[in-house]
């Protein structure tokens, strides 16, 4: 069975959204194989010292995007690392809605490839992520 199967029995409520969606109101939009859309909206409460949004703010929505799509593609007693993260940031952005489109560009049987854009409500580019995950079996998937 798919985690994606399981995802789609049990989605995304007020109560399994996991704690950092819930602090930031990230939500999820779709969810698909290898494929997610999630959105949330910035605040002034979320700005860095020069009054933007704070990039990990974009880091922590575009790694859940990118997490929930590669683990849609796991099999159910799998899990996954994220071994690295890389963002880009293309535009300031103070407040407003934002959506993250990830997909799986590349899995594989331990390695795979996911990236991850950012718009803003008017559909500009406002920041790029990619990240490399390891999928974890047995062992090491226990209590992830």
């Amino acid at each position: 069975m798919k985690m994606f199967d399981l995802m789609r029995s049990q989605p995304w409520t007020d109560e399994t959204r996991p704690p950092i969606a819930k602090l930031l109101g990230i939500v999820a939009r779709e969810i698909d194989v290898g494929r997610t859309v999630f959105e949330m909206e910035a605040q002034p409460t979320m700005a860095n010292p020069l009054g933007m949004l704070h990039g990990g703010i974009f880091c922590d929505l575009a790694d859940l995007a990118m997490g929930a799509a590669y683990v849609s593609t796991l099999e159910v007693g799998e899990s996954f690392a994220t071994l690295e993260l890389k963002i880009n940031y293309l535009k300031p952005i103070w407040a407003g809605p934002l959506i993250a489109s990830a997909r799986v560009v590349k899995g594989g049987k331990t390695i795979g490839l996911v990236e991850c854009d950012v718009h803003d409500a008017g559909g500009s580019l406002v920041a790029r992520a990619t990240s490399t995950c390891m999928t974890l079996r047995g062992e090491m998937a226990k209590g992830r």
